[in-house]
């Protein structure tokens, strides 16, 4: 199998792309603005040219050119420069313009052009940096590193940014073992944020799956490799976020700016012919076709042995197994462990979709993680005094009812969290019983309306100390629920340190201070306490990789929990009393949760 994108080797330079329905596809060259355009050759499904010397560095496109029938699944227009989907780097950001949908006007100057990569060796193939029980940080980029006083203007809102002294020590500070970077390659606008005056801050609208965001990563392949290597040195792994459910070309009114001109086929379509909307954005990636599980190894190997990533979190991860239904034995889990390079490669599923059945909690490959939405409602329910002791014991206790009892040698597969990007962030779950997205144009009808959050009598901002108060122990509460549950474990940049977003649980397109991380006025109380959680457990993982089996439930005053206690609606305080597990060589571990007393307690014994 020939690849795709391009390629210097031995003097020449390769160019191949795949449009099986093309009539003639041609390569177009830059040199500043002026365009030279060259005939391809058809390979099969395939077009190819290879061109005399070492390009590298050269700014190129496609012009697709056949019939232009969109009810039929043909988008081909010649005055469309069309982005390479094998691109890794671009020369500009994606900008959002009606002319990408209209057939017939040139888009040459508004469309990034992709840059023939240099020849380059691949890294050496080195274990992920991860434990079962470990640490995961999620962050944005941008967001994250936007207002750090300690980071220089010119590298704040980049993935640079994140390989500075002063970001790696307030991530080893907290003892993080992961960082989860928010999408890094190249997104576009949805259309209806530009005339609002906003953009997409989170990058979960990508084009082009290993093109990395010229405004995040301008360094391009190297700096991610380098900024890579600064937190492998430090001990911190690093997944990469990505979207492999769809597109940016979005629905039928969306752009034509590289599969949909190139392959329209890698859309998934019902059989009238309508686009699949599963993901929520307007398009589905077909993963029944093997060119699009193609693609998306491709991609994935690329992070891998270019950049040196760990892994993967793949968002609305149904998406990767459907075909169009989900099948937990679909092709693409094989392909991936069946690949030398991403075999061992950290693999974590956000395992549901907005299509049917889409919801695949605990369905996903033995040696996968997945997001566990179940513990984080359910600690929030408990908290908020509507769930009962019962239910957040089994969420502490790994999600058996989810995951399957735990063997001697099964690690958890959960990722527990209590916020994540999408959604209240931590401090705003106790203090705001509604969303306010008022900022994001849409008359507050956007983000989720359920979020098990309560204002502790003041909705948003309080000066009075009982509210303060008490939104501070229920914050400590919540993390210590986390940070002593069975399960890989997650936090979101700033929930560390009260982070707000003012209520906004839906904050992708504020890429301001609503949706920045504010280091100058965190919670320092609270970013030691975390920290002070953080380094106790990750000094006894072993503990919290898999369920302790042998210890005793305890009711408050010590004696055995009943079936009574259990099921009492009143009930609010569990102790649990761990023995240590053999050849381990750690002390017994207890765990107590009271509600009323807002305490979630860790202790260990020698």
């Amino acid at each position: 199998m020939n690849p795709l994108g391009a390629e210097v080797r031995g003097g020449m330079t390769r160019f191949a792309v795949r449009a099986p329905r093309a009539e003639m596809v041609r390569l177009c060259l830059f040199a500043g603005e002026a365009e030279t355009c060259h005939a391809m050759s058809r390979q099969g499904q395939d077009w190819a040219i290879e061109m005399l010397g070492d390009l590298s560095g050269t700014h190129y496109g496609y012009r697709a050119e056949g019939e232009w029938a969109p009810s039929q699944g043909l988008w081909f227009d010649r005055a469309k420069l069309l982005v390479d989907p094998y691109a890794t780097e671009l020369d500009r950001r994606f900008v959002q313009n009606p002319r990408l949908a209209l057939y017939g006007e040139d888009t040459a100057d508004i469309v990034p052009r992709a840059i023939v990569p240099a020849p380059a060796g691949t890294l050496p193939q080195e274990p992920p940096r991860f434990r079962h029980g470990n640490l995961i940080y999620e962050l944005n980029v941008r967001g994250f590193t936007m207002l750090h006083p300690e980071v220089p203007e010119h590298l704040r809102g980049t993935v640079a940014a994140l390989a500075h002294p002063a970001v790696i020590a307030h991530l080893k500070k907290l003892s993080v073992a992961v960082v989860e970077l928010m999408p890094v390659v190249a997104w576009i606008d949805e259309r209806h944020l530009p005339p609002l005056g906003l953009a997409n801050a989170w990058g979960y609208n990508p084009v082009a799956p290993m093109a990395l965001d010229p405004g995040l990563c301008p360094g391009g392949v190297a700096e991610l490799r380098d900024t890579v290597r600064a937190l492998h040195s430090e001990g911190i792994g690093v997944l990469l976020d990505m979207v492999f459910n769809h597109t940016g070309e979005s629905d039928v009114e969306g752009g034509v700016l590289s599969l949909r001109g190139l392959d329209n086929d890698a859309y998934a379509h019902a059989p009238d012919g309508a686009l699949i909307n599963d993901t929520g954005c307007g398009n589905t990636l077909d993963f029944a076709n093997s060119a699009v599980r193609r693609l998306t190894l491709d991609a994935m190997r690329h992070f891998v042995s270019r950049c040196g990533v760990d892994g993967f979190r793949f968002d609305l991860a149904p998406v990767l197994a459907r075909g169009p239904g989900f099948d937990p034995a679909a092709p693409i889990f094989t392909e991936i462990k069946d690949d030398p390079l991403l075999a061992d490669r950290i693999l974590i599923a956000e395992p549901w979709d907005v299509g049917p059945g889409g919801y695949q909690l605990g369905n996903f490959p033995a040696h996968w993680l997945e997001w566990n939405d179940r513990f984080r409602d359910d600690v929030r329910r408990f908290w908020k005094g509507e769930e009962g002791i019962g239910v957040l014991a089994t969420r502490l206790a790994g999600s058996s009812d989810v995951f399957g009892p735990h063997q001697p040698h099964s690690d958890c597969r959960a990722v527990n969290f209590l916020a994540a990007h999408d959604g209240f962030t931590l401090a705003d779950v106790v203090s705001y019983e509604r969303r306010h997205n008022q900022a994001n144009g849409e008359d507050n009808r956007d983000g989720h309306t359920e979020n098990f959050s309560w204002n502790n009598g003041v909705e948003g901002p309080s000066d009075d100390p009982a509210v303060r108060a008490a939104r501070k122990e229920y914050l400590r509460a919540m993390l210590g629920t986390l940070f002593a549950s069975t399960g890989t474990i997650m936090l979101t940049a700033g929930d560390e340190a009260g982070r707000s977003q003012r209520g906004n649980n839906n904050a992708y397109c504020q890429d301001n201070v609503i949706g920045w991380m504010d280091w100058e006025n965190r919670d320092a109380d609270l970013e030691n306490y975390v920290a002070e959680l953080s380094v106790r457990r990750h000094a006894r993982l072993r503990s919290f990789a898999r369920f302790p089996s042998k210890g005793l439930w305890l009711a408050e005053e010590g004696r055995l929990m009943t079936v009574a206690d259990w099921e009492d609606p009143n009930g609010h305080t569990f102790i649990y009393d761990a023995e240590p597990e053999e050849g381990t060589g750690e002390g017994e571990l207890r765990v107590e949760i009271c509600r009323t007393r807002r305490l979630a307690r860790i202790d260990f014994t020698a």
